[in-house]
């Protein structure tokens, strides 16, 4: 097949957020005393993620709104020690958002893997990310040269894996289906997203997980796999 176009996600694919968000976790543990409701960080983040995991499931699905998952991922674990203002938990938020953005790890071989295919494809972000911090983080991992155009769903109105999300990105890049592909490692979001698009996909998937319901176009388990795809 001959590509052209490259829709990419950012979060995980690119972007480190595993490693950047719990830094901005631990920075939140620590500057808002939550040792008073759990003893260490790992406890608090054992909570945290298993919650915000599902909220972002949700939220992909179109089943809760924005406000809703940002007040509720950080409200849940200290409801049971009293806390339930939907206030304090927005600003948490746009703390942690904020902190988000000046994290600059990325995924090992982001780089190299971005100038190898720089010249020879027009490459796009495609990010369930919120508006606010995606192109601070973009700009300040030194990503922003690389990508033509950034679509967030938030621009889309509809999250990935919504074919709509899909559609709008190759409308709005002028690419055509059987020239583009996806790259990405959230099986629902990416891969399933794409493929019930009509768009090939690359499973970035360095854990080694398996398929659900069907084989994707291509699997790697680094970035530098992908060099010998395309």
């Amino acid at each position: 097949m001959t590509y052209r176009n490259l829709f990419i996600d950012l979060d995980d694919t690119l972007w480190d957020i595993h490693h950047n968000g719990r830094e901005c976790l631990e920075e939140i543990y620590h500057d808002y005393h939550y040792r008073n409701y759990y003893p260490t960080f790992q406890e608090y983040y054992n909570v945290y993620m298993p919650g915000n995991h599902r909220l972002w499931a949700m939220y992909r699905q179109g089943e809760i709104r924005k406000e809703e998952l940002i007040v509720e991922r950080f409200l849940a674990p200290v409801r049971p020690f009293g806390i339930t203002d939907p206030s304090y938990a927005k600003r948490l938020s746009d703390d942690f958002l904020e902190r988000t953005t000046r994290k600059t790890r990325l995924i090992e071989g982001t780089l190299e893997l971005l100038d190898y295919l720089r010249p020879k494809y027009r490459m796009f972000i495609l990010s369930n990310g919120f508006r606010e911090v995606q192109h601070k983080k973009i700009e300040n991992s030194g990503l922003k040269p690389y990508f033509e155009k950034i679509f967030l769903s938030e621009d889309a109105g509809t999250n990935k894996p919504h074919p709509d999300m899909f559609t709008y990105a190759l409308k709005n890049s002028n690419s055509r289906r059987n020239q583009t592909v996806m790259i990405g490692d959230s099986w629902d979001a990416d891969i399933a997203g794409a493929r019930n698009s009509r768009i090939d996909q690359i499973w970035f998937n360095p854990g080694s997980l398996p398929p659900q319901g069907f084989q994707p176009t291509y699997t790697v388990q680094d970035l530098a796999g992908i060099r010998e795809i395309l």
